[in-house]
């Protein structure tokens, strides 16, 4: 058994096409039927403001699934400690041994949420889209526009956040990378040219209306990952000519399909596993509004953990 720590993890696995081509192809065995991916196990500690999830997925064909760890301890930032933190465990699919445990700190989680967004607008979005909208400002609100660069040429960054002063971090930060960047103050003026919209937030109620949308405008929501967190208004989805979800069962308990809870929905849902497996364009013109709910799956952390092993391997 070989033990990683998230400094080699770090150095081996980056956002490149090649990690991003992994976990498409996980999608894809999603949406073929040829993944074996039980419901997250998860368990919210109330007294400690903090929660665990537990993900795991086999792909047939693949010799080794992983079992993600990933917790959350929201009161860590008054402790000088990150809020985040997590490892992933390799399993031999064949004998049940133990291969590799990567203490990645939530390192892997990030990456492959990153590039999952990466993944939704390489078949959602127009691909002349050249300005991304995020709102929020933390972590995945730099990678998701980072990873986005590997399937478009972004070129402009509009950002809002519930503090300025984060934003205008973000900002510098993004600026550093080479983007242009531009801080706005409310949300509909940070979408109003946007080709792709990206919420990152931990929002418990909607913060993105249909009426923030400009037309063609793909929306790609990654922060409702659990039961009451919501980032979407309801109009968001109704007004969207095509929504997409990484599984149904999991936006409909974790994610934006949740409002409709007790009724079922005006609208076709797409998984975007089947999206990727079938070659479905569901971009019928360049004024199509699609969105996408990302709650984070299983079968990405068992990508993103072979993909980080056989790096790792090459070291």
């Amino acid at each position: 058994m070989q033990l990683y720590q998230r400094d080699a993890i770090e150095a081996a696995v980056k956002l490149d096409q090649e990690a991003l081509s992994t976990v498409e192809e996980g999608f894809a065995a999603l949406g073929r039927g040829d993944v074996i991916q039980p419901p997250i196990l998860s368990m919210a500690m109330e007294e400690f403001n903090s929660e665990v999830d537990v993900k795991t997925a086999h792909i047939h064909g693949w010799e080794r699934f992983a079992i993600k760890v990933s917790t959350g301890s929201f009161d860590n930032p008054k402790r000088g400690l990150p809020s985040l933190n997590g490892l992933m465990m390799a399993f031999s699919a064949k004998t049940g041994l133990v291969d590799a445990v990567l203490f990645d700190e939530g390192y892997l989680t990030a990456v492959r949420t990153a590039l999952a967004g990466a993944i939704a607008a390489k078949h959602l979005s127009r691909e002349s889209s050249r300005r991304v909208a995020v709102l929020g400002a933390g972590e995945q609100a730099r990678l998701q526009v980072e990873a986005l660069k590997l399937v478009r040429d972004i070129k402009s960054v509009d950002v809002w956040a519930r503090r300025r002063e984060e934003a205008e971090r973000y900002a510098e930060e993004m600026r550093g990378q080479g983007f242009e960047v531009e801080v706005h103050d409310d949300i509909k003026s940070a979408c109003a040219q946007a080709d792709i919209v990206v919420t990152t937030t931990p929002a418990r109620e909607p913060i993105l209306q249909a009426s923030d949308l400009p037309e063609g405008v793909h929306v790609t929501a990654m922060g409702s990952d659990s039961p009451d967190k919501r980032e979407l208004d309801e109009e968001v989805l109704i007004r969207a000519d095509a929504f997409v979800c990484d599984t149904r069962p999991q936006s409909e308990n974790n994610g934006e399909l949740k409002v409709f809870a007790d009724k079922e929905p005006p609208f076709k849902v797409y998984e975007l596993g089947k999206v990727i497996a079938e070659g479905q364009k569901l971009r019928v013109s360049d004024a199509s509004i699609t969105v996408c709910d990302l709650t984070g799956t299983g079968v990405q952390d068992t990508a993103i953990a072979n993909f980080a092993l056989s790096r790792l391997a090459d070291t």
